[in-house]
C-alpha cells in the first residue's frame, strides 16, 4: 500500500502540466466538462430523458473527451482534465437535489442514497484511471475506451430495451438489476472500442492469426461489466482492458 501510495504521488509529480497549458487549458476542460454536464440536465429537465440516458450522456462525453485528449497530448493533460471535472462533480453535488447539474446524475432508484451513487462511480473512476495509468502506461487508452463506450451503452439500451432483467452486485442497500439487452450492447460496443484502440495506437500490434482476440476482450468486458457491484463497474472496466491490452498487443 505504501509503495503504490508513493507510485500515485511520483505519477502526479512527473504528470503536470506546464503552467501555460494549466492557463490555458484548465478553464477550456473546465467549461467543456460543465457544458456537457448542464447538457445533460437539459435533456432530463426539459426533454424529459431518464437519468438512464442522461447520465451516460455524460458518462459518454467525458470518456470520449479524456480518449481523445490521452491521444493527442498525453498523460498530463489527462490529469488536467481529470482535476476539471473533478471540480464539476463537487459542485454538482453541493448543489444537490433539484439542481440542474445533480440531477443530471443522480438517479431516482437509487434514493435515499442518490448523492452516493454520484460518489461512489466518482471514486471508482478516480481508482481505476490511476492503476491503469501507473501499472499499463499507454494501455490505459483502453480502459478508457471500453468504459467510455461500452459500459456507456450498457444502461441506456437497457432503460429502453431490457426485458431479461437480472440482480447485479450492490453495497449500499438499494436494488440494482440489469439487462442481458443491455450486456449484449456492452459486448459490441466494446468489441469496437477495443479495434479503436489499436487504431488509435500505432504501436499496437495485432496479427490476423490472433484477431480472435478482439472479441475474447469485448467479451470478458461485457462479463466484468455484468458482474461488477452497483457503481463500481467503471474501476473494474478501467484497470482489466488495459492490462489485458498491455499483455495482447505488444509495443504499448
Amino acid at each position: 500500500m505504501v509503495t503504490f501510495a508513493h507510485s500515485v504521488v511520483d505519477f502526479f509529480l512527473s504528470n503536470v502540466p506546464p503552467l501555460r497549458v494549466i492557463l490555458i487549458g484548465g478553464p477550456l476542460a473546465l467549461v467543456w466538462v460543465y457544458a456537457c454536464l448542464a447538457f445533460a440536465g437539459y435533456l432530463k429537465q426539459s426533454r424529459g430523458l431518464r437519468t438512464g440516458y442522461t447520465r451516460k450522456t455524460f458518462h459518454f462525453l467525458i470518456f470520449g473527451s479524456v480518449s481523445l485528449i490521452h491521444w493527442l497530448w498525453g498523460t498530463p493533460a489527462v490529469c488536467l482534465f481529470g482535476g476539471m471535472t473533478s471540480l464539476v462533480v463537487f459542485y454538482a453535488v453541493w448543489r444537490g437535489p433539484g439542481a440542474l447539474l445533480y440531477e443530471a446524475m443522480a438517479r431516482e432508484k437509487d434514493a435515499p442514497h442518490r448523492t452516493y451513487y454520484v460518489l461512489i462511480p466518482y471514486f471508482a473512476t478516480l481508482i481505476g484511471g490511476l492503476t491503469s495509468n501507473i501499472l499499463f502506461g499507454n494501455a490505459a487508452l483502453f480502459g478508457y475506451l471500453a468504459t467510455g463506450l461500452g459500459d456507456a451503452v450498457g444502461e441506456p439500451v437497457g432503460t429502453r430495451f431490457g426485458k431479461h432483467v437480472y440482480r447485479a452486485p450492490s453495497f449500499g442497500g438499494v436494488k440494482a438489476t440489469r439487462s442481458y439487452e443491455g450486456s449484449a450492447a456492452v459486448f459490441v460496443v466494446c468489441l469496437l472500442a477495443i479495434l479503436a484502440g489499436i487504431a488509435m495506437s500505432p504501436s499496437a500490434r495485432l496479427t490476423l492469426s490472433a484477431i480472435w482476440i478482439v472479441p475474447s476482450l469485448a467479451f470478458v468486458c461485457m462479463l466484468l461489466e455484468a458482474v461488477s457491484p452497483h457503481g463500481w463497474d467503471n474501476a473494474v472496466l478501467l484497470i482489466v482492458p488495459s492490462c489485458l491490452a498491455k499483455l495482447a498487443f505488444g509495443g504499448l
